[in-house]
């Protein structure tokens, strides 16, 4: 396992779409194993591949022994709405208010085998899968911003408080 580098709004490859991932093999483990070092080690309660440089369609999250790693993950339901503030390992010192998201979700992917999972999640962890799927896509908190108004430095308590999003 190793602690990778998160790359920040600079990096063009925030921006991209993932690839979806076809082979299954160790590198894949190795992979998962590596975000969730990188995750923990930043105090984060998740992390995607595009945020360590690596433009393919994987995601690590844990919250409250809510733990999954979740490749080529797709939204297949999406209940209610909550307004929340959300941060950002790659857009390190900000917080952004009023986030809209589901309030439920049900996301279906395939774990490090390749094996088909499927994840129930509400309230704060529906939040967080939402968070890295976007990743995946390319998009940021700071794309989901009703205002720029909404968006704030976060003060050093903040950040040790609130576990930052991914």
């Amino acid at each position: 396992m190793a602690i990778r580098k998160i790359i920040t709004t600079e990096n063009p490859i925030l921006r991209q779409k993932a690839k979806k991932v076809h082979r299954f093999d160790p590198s894949m483990q190795k992979l998962v194993n590596d975000l969730f070092e990188t995750m923990y080690a930043a105090n984060g309660v998740g992390l995607a591949a595009p945020q360590i440089a690596q433009s393919i369609r994987v995601f690590v999250a844990d919250y409250e022994g809510q733990k999954v790693a979740m490749f080529n993950p797709e939204i297949v339901k999406a209940e209610g709405e909550e307004r929340g503030p959300e941060g950002c390992l790659s857009i390190p010192g900000y917080v952004g208010e009023n986030i809209r998201r589901a309030a439920k979700v049900i996301v279906k992917g395939q774990d490090a085998r390749g094996k088909n999972i499927r994840v129930n999640a509400e309230g704060w962890f529906a939040r967080v899968l939402q968070h890295e799927i976007d990743h995946l896509d390319g998009i940021l908190f700071i794309d989901r911003l009703d205002s720029m108004d909404d968006l704030r430095e976060a003060s050093e308590d903040e950040i040790a408080e609130e576990a930052a999003l991914s």
